[in-house]
C-alpha cells in the first residue's frame, strides 16, 4: 500500500492549493481586465445586478485566489469558495434548460464545478499544510 509521509503530505496540499488557486487567479484577471466583457457575461446569464455580480466575481477570485496560493485562512476561504463556485455552477451553467450541443457542453461546466467544490472541501477539512502562510492546525 502506498502511504504519503508528512514532508510529501505538505507537498500534495500545496500543489492542491496552487492549482486550485490558477482557476481563480486566471479568471478573476481575465474578469479585471476585461471588466466590460465580464458584465455583459453577467447580463447574458442573467445574474443579478451583472456589474455589481462582475465586481464581487473579480474580487472573490482574486483575493480567494491569492490566499489559496498563500494558505492564508485556507479553510474559511476554501469553504467561501466552494459556496461560491457551487453558485456560479448554478448560475452559469444550467444545462437542465438547454438542449442539445449547449446542454452538452454546459453540462461538462458544471459538473467541473461540482468537482471543484469537492476539492475546495477536501482542502477545507484538511487544511493548507506546512508551507503555508497560516500555522496548520493541531489534529483534532
Amino acid at each position: 500500500m502506498f502511504t504519503i509521509n508528512a514532508t510529501m503530505r505538505d507537498v500534495v496540499l500545496l500543489l492542491a492549493r496552487l492549482l486550485l488557486a490558477v482557476l481563480f487567479l486566471v479568471m478573476g484577471w481575465g474578469k479585471l481586465t476585461d471588466f466590460s466583457g465580464a458584465v455583459a457575461y453577467m447580463a447574458q446569464t442573467h445574474a443579478p445586478f451583472p456589474a455589481i455580480s462582475a465586481a464581487v466575481a473579480t474580487v472573490t477570485e482574486l483575493g480567494a485566489g491569492l490566499a489559496l496560493l498563500a494558505g492564508a485562512l485556507t479553510t474559511e476561504v476554501a469553504l467561501a469558495l466552494a459556496v461560491y463556485t457551487l453558485v456560479t455552477g448554478l448560475i452559469g451553467h444550467p444545462f437542465w434548460s438547454m438542449s442539445g450541443m449547449m446542454r452538452y457542453d454546459n453540462m461538462i461546466h458544471f459538473y467541473k464545478n461540482i468537482s471543484i467544490v469537492g476539492g475546495l472541501l477536501a482542502l477545507a477539512a484538511v487544511g493548507a499544510g506546512r508551507f503555508a502562510v497560516t500555522r496548520p492546525r493541531a489534529a483534532a
